[in-house]
């Protein structure tokens, strides 16, 4: 661990291990503010031949000293600090997903009450949830314990019942665990760590049962009481577990461990970290989404009015990616709904060789401009269903007896319904490859706009080269550092998109605009329904986002977030999309009819400069 105060670290090393590559960029703070210097890139080395993680992280950090001329590494393979002049650095952290990243297993009495508490303390600590088990999850008893046994999570958190409640079923899912005795994934000469996260008057029983089978971790309750959750201490534990356990059973992880400054995260656990820290430094609601080649992760910072200081969630999407399980995407979003994103006709059987050959040849990238649309339709359904997901385990808590009104009743509001709110949605932000690395920005804008449906004023962004998870472990180190860079290196700047919200059955203007730019002139108009209109509005000489003063009145009883047909005068940022109005309504449908559906996707496409018109100019 370091011992240099905060405002003393003025060079940051960082590393993330991934399952394919180790990233390492290089920090440093100049006249005053911090930024990125550079970056570099190694792959794994956590299996064979090598199985030795620090070898693939010595690498990736060599590449990082040839290009910043700064010394990192001494003749001995270690890294130096702390920095003096133009050698070493200060701080060194890394995360790690590689070797499968933290799998555990959940249980807990109710699905959808504590054993879903379960899952989201499991979730926001970074871990993939193999399985949910649960007295009313439909199993019988010999199923569940099968499940157990065959899975070998790297460690199980087990939940259930109120402080002071019951006990009975919470032991009997302990019987359950007892009796598939498990073994851990890694590592044969240790005991599988359990965490008990449940009444805590089942603690004694819970420690009898389970006997000396397992490492057996005793934290507060998931859920004291049914009005609220403790998730913070099962996700602390977890962490540590995560760097005693997982960690020093991985090859070479225990030097690496001994090496870093901070615990080592697990790297969606990091990204989360960051996602809640500008969230709550900004005071901001804010959507992260994560689309890799096998899974899609959703993050989320929204502030109900029942808890007003913000709510984390995160969802794991493990069948929807897009290369390993492409194939997935195609089955569960059908092809008629990929297919209403191409603004042109394409052989069916060509689709699906296409899709088969990306998931045998996940590192392949598209070779035509054809490709590129058709792969970059099958990402908005893979966001699409990952958000749906995501806003259906986002939730108010389940179980919770609410007092309800008479308005209550007429709004049909009920304990479980998603505290997903778009309307009061700050900032949208992509990563992953068919984002970050989109041949144009405006095509990640888009991508963002039709999977999410934004409402209101929300702005976009995506992360240039993934740096999240480093600057997630650095905000236990230095979080001004991690903030400066977020804003100032890693996210990539899209601009903002406006959406009036409303029911709209007929052809006519949805706003009236007035938008008067930083040089003086002035945009302004009606935005008709079914339209798109996009403003230039890049970034200053600085690289921040330029702002505009805007003036918008949504018509025909539209609401832009103070109220339907009220008008909103408001700034407005740039990026290197710009402005994007969406007068395309929400609820949002595409044309029915297959002709004026590809005439509107191209309307749409060349205002706002998302393909080259050629690509589009064809039957």
């Amino acid at each position: 661990m370091t011992k240099m105060k905060p405002e003393d670290i003025k060079i940051i090393l960082a590393t993330d291990c991934g399952s394919t590559t180790t990233k390492a960029i290089l920090i440093e703070k100049r006249d005053g503010e911090y930024r990125l210097i550079v970056r570099g890139e190694a792959p794994t080395t956590v299996e064979a031949p090598f199985e030795d993680v620090t070898k693939g992280v010595l690498n990736a950090v060599g590449e990082v000293e040839e290009l910043s001329g700064r010394k990192l590494i001494d003749e001995t393979g270690q890294i130096i600090r702390p920095a003096n002049g133009n050698v070493g650095t200060d701080v060194y952290i890394s995360t790690s997903s590689a070797g499968g990243g933290l799998q555990m297993m959940v249980a807990g009495v109710v699905r959808t009450m504590t054993a879903e508490s379960a899952e989201r303390a499991a979730l926001g600590a970074g871990a993939i949830v193999m399985d949910v088990i649960a007295s009313n999850d439909k199993r019988l008893p010999h199923q569940q314990i099968e499940r157990i046994r065959a899975l070998r999570p790297d460690m199980i958190l087990l939940s259930g019942g109120i402080d002071g409640g019951t006990t009975t079923h919470v032991v009997e899912i302990a019987e359950l665990v007892s009796a598939a005795d498990p073994k851990p994934r890694l590592g044969s000469g240790y005991k599988l760590p359990i965490i008990y996260a449940g009444n805590k008057e089942a603690r004694g029983a819970i420690t009898e049962t389970l006997g000396d089978k397992v490492d057996l971790k005793i934290v507060d309750n998931l859920r004291p009481v049914l009005e609220r959750e403790n998730l913070g201490p099962a996700r602390e534990e977890i962490h540590e577990l995560f760097m005693e356990h997982v960690m020093a059973q991985a090859p070479g992880y225990r030097t690496l461990m001994e090496w870093a400054d901070a615990p080592i995260m697990p790297t969606p656990g990091a990204v989360g970290l960051i996602i809640k820290t500008i969230a709550d430094i900004e005071n901001i609601t804010a959507v992260g989404v994560d689309i890799g080649g096998a899974t899609t992760d959703v993050f989320s910072v929204f502030r109900p009015e029942v808890n007003p200081e913000g709510v984390f969630n995160r969802t794991v999407s493990a069948n929807l990616g897009m290369s390993y399980s492409i194939s997935n995407v195609f089955a569960e979003a059908t092809l008629p709904m990929v297919m209403r994103w191409v603004p042109f006709h394409m052989d069916e059987r060509d689709l699906r060789n296409r899709v088969k050959n990306k998931m045998i040849r996940p590192t392949t990238i598209p070779q035509s401009m054809e490709e590129l649309i058709f792969e970059q339709a099958i990402a908005k359904e893979a966001l699409r269903l990952a958000f749906i997901q995501h806003k259906n385990f986002a939730t108010v808590l389940k179980g919770v007896q609410q007092q309800r009104t008479i308005a209550d009743a007429f709004e049909q509001t009920t304990s479980g319904a998603t505290i997903v709110n778009m309307m009061t949605l700050d900032i949208l932000v992509g990563s992953g490859g068919v984002l970050s690395h989109a041949p144009r920005r405006q095509q990640s804008a888009l991508m963002l706009i039709d999977a999410f449906l934004p409402e209101g004023i929300t702005r976009l962004a995506v992360d240039s080269i993934f740096m999240m998870p480093q600057l997630g472990v650095l905000t236990t180190v230095q979080p001004q550092a991690a903030t400066e860079v977020f804003n100032k290196d890693c996210l990539i700047h899209l601009g903002t998109c406006v959406s009036p919200v409303g029911d709209v059955k007929k052809p006519g203007p949805v706003l009236d605009y007035k938008i008067t730019l930083p040089d003086g002139k002035v945009e302004s108009g009606q935005l008709e329904y079914g339209a798109m209109k996009l403003i230039k509005l890049g970034v200053d000489e600085k690289g921040f986002p330029a702002k505009a003063k805007a003036e918008l009145e949504p018509l025909r009883g539209l609401d832009l977030g103070k109220g339907k047909g009220t008008k909103v005068i408001t700034e407005l940022s740039g990026g290197v999309a710009g402005i994007i109005l969406d007068g395309r309504g929400r609820p949002f449908i595409l044309p029915a009819d297959d002709k004026i559906r590809v005439n509107k996707l191209r309307e749409w496409m060349m205002e706002l400069e998302i393909y080259p018109r050629e690509a589009l100019d064809r039957e």
